[in-house]
């Protein structure tokens, strides 16, 4: 997975939003005003940062070296993944999936059942 796919694949979850608050060079999908996820270049390699259940998360780092602490986050509840193209594409898709199913379950009630009866549990909640 590449920078652009990866971007489609961010901004294809629902109701999710493209945000640049840390500058042009980071951009932050958001959902319901969360961020779910970072993804930027570094030295021409892409990199996102993801939630992750924590115990989760070291799982992840033991398999993949491409996954590693989350830069700049609770390294507790984030990786970062490099794109480097070891990682299958399913894999980080589920990932992302993941992240954006944690952050939405931790939304208003309100704003978390609207986006299940929009969208469907099925699909909030890919993992």
């Amino acid at each position: 997975m590449d920078y652009e796919s990866a971007k489609a694949y961010l901004l294809s979850k629902p109701a999710a939003v493209e945000d640049y608050p840390f500058g042009p060079d980071v951009l932050v999908p958001k959902v319901k005003g969360k961020m779910f996820a970072t993804l930027s270049i570094n030295k021409e390699i892409a990199n996102m940062n993801l939630k992750c259940d924590p115990n989760h998360a070291f799982e992840l780092r033991d398999i993949f070296p491409a996954v590693i602490p989350g830069y700049h986050m609770n390294k507790k509840h984030w990786n970062t993944v490099i794109l480097d193209g070891s990682i299958p594409v399913g894999e980080i898709e589920r990932m992302i999936d993941h992240s954006y199913g944690l952050v939405v379950k931790k939304l208003k009630k309100v704003e978390r059942e609207a986006l299940e009866l929009s969208y469907g549990k099925d699909v909030i909640y890919r993992n």
